[in-house]
C-alpha cells in the first residue's frame, strides 16, 4: 500500500516501540489522548516524544481556545522541531473561524495540520488559506462521519479533489474505527491515515487468509471455554 501509517497516541513507551515499526511513518497526538495517558506537562512530553522519534513527522496540537494564545501556541510549538506539524482546530469552541491564523502561520513557514474536519465546505476553504507553498495536512474526521450513519467515502474523494491544486497539502483519514479503513483510505489515495496504537495490533490480520482466521475463531472460542472450565 501506498498510504503512509501515522501512530496516533500519547504512551510514550508505545510511541518508543513503534519507531521501531518500518511501517509507521509518523506521529500524532492531541490533548484528549494526553490526557487519558496521564501527561500532565505538556512541553516536556512534546519534547520527550520528539527525541524518541527522530526526525519523523509529528503533530502536536495547540490547546487555547483563544485564537491569537492560538497563534502564540503554534510558534512555540513549531520550534520544538523541523519535523513538527502544529495541529490547529477548524474553529473554536465559540465556532470562531481559525483560518486566519492558519493563513499567517503558513506565510510564515509553519508546517500545520489543520483538524477536525467533516464537511467539503470546510476543506474547501482550509486549502484556500495555505500560503506560501509550506507542507501542510488536513485532517478529515471519517470515523466520526461514519458513526452519524454517513459515508465518508465521497467526503474523502472529493477533499482530495479541492486539494489537487496544492501539491504541499496531505489529506489525512482521521479517527478510523477499524483495519480496514486503511484499506479504503489507500484505495482512494488518501496520502495518510492516523492509527491507534490499539487498532495498530490488528494490522497483522491484513490479507490473512479467512479460512484459516475462522478456524483460529473457532480455537479461540475452544480454548477460552476449556479454560474458564465450564460445565453443562
Amino acid at each position: 500500500m501506498k498510504i503512509k501509517i501515522f501512530a496516533d497516541g500519547a504512551d510514550i513507551e508505545g510511541i518508543r516501540n513503534l519507531t521501531l515499526d518500518p511501517a509507521i511513518m509518523g506521529f500524532t497526538t492531541n490533548p484528549t489522548l494526553m490526557r487519558s495517558a496521564g501527561i500532565t506537562d505538556y512541553e516536556a512530553f512534546a519534547k520527550d516524544v520528539i527525541e524518541v522519534i527522530g526526525d519523523k513527522p509529528i503533530s502536536l496540537e495547540v490547546f487555547s481556545d483563544d485564537i491569537k494564545e492560538m497563534d502564540r501556541q503554534a510558534r512555540k510549538l513549531s520550534l520544538l522541531g523541523s519535523n513538527v506539524f502544529v495541529k490547529i482546530p477548524i474553529t473554536n469552541t465559540k465556532r470562531e473561524s481559525t483560518l486566519k491564523i492558519v493563513r499567517n502561520l503558513s506565510s510564515d513557514g509553519i508546517k500545520l495540520n489543520v483538524t477536525a474536519l467533516m464537511t467539503l465546505p470546510q476543506v474547501e476553504s482550509t486549502v484556500s488559506a495555505f500560503m506560501g507553498g509550506v507542507d501542510g495536512c488536513i485532517s478529515v474526521f471519517a470515523g466520526r462521519i461514519a458513526d452519524t450513519g454517513v459515508d465518508p467515502l465521497p467526503i474523502m474523494k472529493k477533499s482530495l479533489d479541492l486539494m489537487a491544486s496544492n501539491k504541499n497539502l496531505e489529506l489525512i483519514w482521521a479517527s478510523p474505527r477499524e483495519i480496514f479503513n486503511i484499506v479504503q483510505a489507500d484505495e482512494i489515495g488518501c496520502h495518510i491515515i492516523t492509527v491507534t496504537h490499539e487498532i495498530l495490533k490488528k494490522i497483522g490480520t491484513i490479507g490473512k487468509d479467512l479460512e484459516e482466521f475462522s478456524l483460529d475463531t473457532v480455537k479461540m472460542f475452544f480454548n477460552d471455554a476449556s479454560n474458564a472450565g465450564y460445565t453443562f
